[in-house]
């Protein structure tokens, strides 16, 4: 019986055990998005985990959502990584970066000049960003263009090549959680009516463009998209869920990528729909309720319904959490006043089990 605690071969890149530190924005880079030593000693404590997936990183200067995340379309970016990629290799961990375009959920005061967020369609999201001044309203995002949005296909490729030279080991594409590339995938943030929206084909070019492009510029076998598959999460709403993601993941299943990650919601039925049509490695970030993913959720490994597991809310509060996993905690208990933005506290001093 296969466990969470074995290796797997992600197309061609070793994993010491099949526990995946879930993508966590921390936003603890510079204000102009380079990676610190501080976030270098952060991923390297959670060296352990099979394979390590960044926190959204921007593609763009438009692609910016949140304060102090960082980029990867700058060689002052690709200089910042280095460090960080080579700390978590140094303690003989793997590390994909995720290439996350914010799309509408963003704010004008967090881009230089006249910038203002975009979007496939002029529609605000309803609700509020936090900002370097408070929580503002999100603001109507302007309307890509045919050419912004080839152009915006192309940066996605290029931050992957800049990931490649950083030293990272892969790319995950983040087109979950309603940012740009689910908001394509959307019926009420995509109301376009030419050949990126309308029909469930029209919906999933985004998608599609992005991970072909991004497997030409780097190798499929280092290219992964993450999926929300009905996720509400800034304001999204998805008419025909099932329709979209089969033809989604049916599109995508002969590019041969290195795996697909399902942030998972209530239909468990829809995952075990994917994992029939998708051949390659499958991550799972399991739909838990209120609770975190934990021991209990390990079993998934076992029974074959995901080949790894994902962990968010717990890997940040225990940095060794493969040997917790594996004599079912006492796990640290996350804090969430320090989750976005500060200093090391609620960062990189949670204690390990050996201290």
């Amino acid at each position: 019986m296969t466990t969470a605690f074995d290796p797997i071969d992600l197309a061609g890149t070793k994993l010491a055990n099949r526990i995946a530190m879930a993508p966590m924005t921390r936003s603890r880079a510079s204000a102009a998005g380079v990676p610190t030593e501080t976030m270098a000693t952060y991923y390297a404590q959670r060296a352990s985990a099979g394979l390590i997936i960044t926190e959204g990183v921007q593609p763009s200067v438009v692609g910016q959502g949140y304060p102090n995340t960082p980029g990867l379309h700058a060689e002052e970016h690709v200089q910042g990584w280095r460090g960080v990629t080579d700390a978590v290799h140094a303690e003989g961990g793997r590390i994909y970066a995720q290439v996350m375009h914010a799309g509408r959920i963003g704010h004008p005061s967090l881009l230089p000049g006249e910038l203002i967020p975009v979007g496939p369609s002029a529609v605000a999201a309803q609700g509020q960003i936090f900002t370097g001044t408070g929580m503002h309203d999100f603001v109507t995002p302007k309307e890509l263009t045919e050419e912004e949005i080839h152009q915006t296909i192309a940066d996605f490729a290029t931050a992957a090549r800049n990931a490649i030279d950083a030293g990272f080991d892969g790319v995950e594409l983040h087109g979950a959680n309603g940012y740009l590339i689910q908001q394509f995938l959307s019926t009420n943030a995509n109301l376009r009516t030419d050949g990126w929206g309308g029909s469930v084909e029209g919906r999933i070019r985004f998608a599609v463009e992005v991970v072909k492009a991004v497997a030409e510029a780097i190798g499929a076998h280092r290219t992964a998209l993450r999926i929300s598959p009905a996720g509400t999460y800034n304001d999204i709403a998805e008419d025909s869920h099932r329709e979209v993601y089969t033809a989604l993941v049916d599109a995508i299943e002969p590019l041969g990528l290195s795996y697909l990650h399902i942030a998972e919601g209530p239909d468990r039925e829809l995952t075990l729909k994917i994992r029939e049509r998708f051949s390659g490695t499958l991550v799972l970030n399991p739909f838990t309720g209120q609770r975190p993913t934990d021991h209990s959720d390990l079993h998934l490994v076992e029974s074959g319904v995901a080949d790894v597991l994902a962990f968010g809310a717990l890997f940040l509060a225990n940095p060794d959490l493969p040997d917790r996993l594996a004599t079912s905690g006492p796990y640290n208990t996350p804090d969430p006043s320090s989750f976005y933005g500060g200093d090391t506290r609620g960062y990189t001093d949670y204690p390990a089990l050996s201290a």
